[in-house]
């Protein structure tokens, strides 16, 4: 079986949040990653990162995916 070479994060979030709610969640999404990258064996400081944002009506979807 072939190893992994990324992993993916994927968060929906209301636009009329304040800064400090989103700024949490990007943290939390963050974190997330780099746990689930120790999980796989993989060093989080060794991959790179990218972000992507959607627009749907009043929110957000954010997708935080990491390459390696």
């Amino acid at each position: 079986m072939a190893k992994h070479t990324q992993a993916q994060i994927t968060r929906t979030v209301d636009k009329n949040q304040p800064s400090e709610v989103l700024e949490k969640t990007q943290n939390q999404m963050k974190y997330y990653m780099g746990a689930k990258l120790v999980e796989v064996g993989v060093d989080p400081k060794s991959a790179i990162y990218r972000w992507s944002v959607s627009n749907q009506d009043d929110k957000k979807l954010w997708t935080l995916t990491a390459y390696w």
